[in-house]
């Protein structure tokens, strides 16, 4: 019979994180006993990375009988700690992301020995999220048969779902926190999947359009000058000018200077 996973940690951190930056760094508290399988997923930049790298270097420091940077920390020994983490693209054009990562893939099955721990990042993303999803699923379905435990970041919310409604006693689904105004908080709650990453709060937080078009949120405020002109003021400035007027973000030109809908318009009300 396998024996029980164990996993639980209060305030863990990264440790390399602390060596890069002067501020505080947020720990993160997680109870994951009898749970093979960790599925993290939430906010874009919201801690899910940082997370796992802290896992993974917590575990190599205690099986190496040294202090973890965390308040606590109980885990099963492992094995062997391997990891599938996402890497630049082939800068010679030999192989595309997705060939990258099977690759590597298969020397990390090759590797793998029975009470291991592998940490994938993101993985199988370099293809759409169906197929993406469908290697995911058999992958981890083929190490936790052997004994391995996972801990799985994705933003493939076919890929977590699918593993909240066949496996929800024996997987701890962790996402990444989000507060109400859009900003990341760093911590991990015990919640299931959500169909979406919040990506759009990234994209306003750089400087996207936000709610007028630019400004709110991004290009304008804190190091930009003077923000630009959203699209609206744009039309009515170039109506009274007598000028061509510019198209919404992803409109084409048409031959007659018009802007070519993506879609048709809506005729009639909602």
């Amino acid at each position: 019979a396998s024996s029980p996973v164990r996993f639980s940690c209060s305030e863990l951190f990264d440790v390399s994180l602390v060596l890069h930056t002067s501020g505080p760094v947020v720990g993160n508290s997680v109870e994951a006993d009898d749970r093979a399988l960790v599925v993290i997923t939430g906010a874009n930049s919201g801690g899910k990375t940082t997370f796992l790298r802290s896992v993974g270097l917590a575990q190599l420091m205690l099986q190496c009988g040294m202090y973890v940077a965390a308040s606590s920390y109980r885990a099963s020994l492992h094995s062997g700690v391997l990891t599938h983490f996402g890497r630049e693209e082939d800068a010679t054009m030999r192989s595309g992301r997705l060939d990258d990562e099977l690759r590597r893939l298969d020397l990390i099955v090759d590797g793998t020995a029975r009470h291991s721990l592998v940490l994938f990042n993101e993985s199988f993303a370099g293809t759409n999220e169906r197929e993406g999803s469908e290697i995911g699923r058999q992958v981890v379905r083929a190490l936790l048969e052997r004994d391995v435990s996972v801990f799985f970041v994705t933003h493939q919310f076919d890929l977590a779902d699918g593993f909240r409604r066949s496996r929800p006693a024996t997987t701890r689904f962790l996402r990444a926190e989000r507060a109400p105004d859009g900003w990341p908080s760093y911590k991990l709650i015990a919640a299931e999947p959500l169909p979406t990453s919040f990506a759009v709060d990234v994209y306003r937080r750089i400087g996207g359009f936000g709610t007028g078009g630019f400004g709110t949120g991004g290009f304008g405020t804190g190091g930009f000058g003077t923000a630009p002109e959203s699209l609206e003021g744009a039309r009515r400035r170039t109506v009274e000018e007598g000028t061509s007027a510019p198209a919404e973000p992803g409109a084409s030109r048409s031959e007659n200077g018009g802007a070519a809908r993506d879609r048709p318009r809506r005729t009639s009300p909602p």
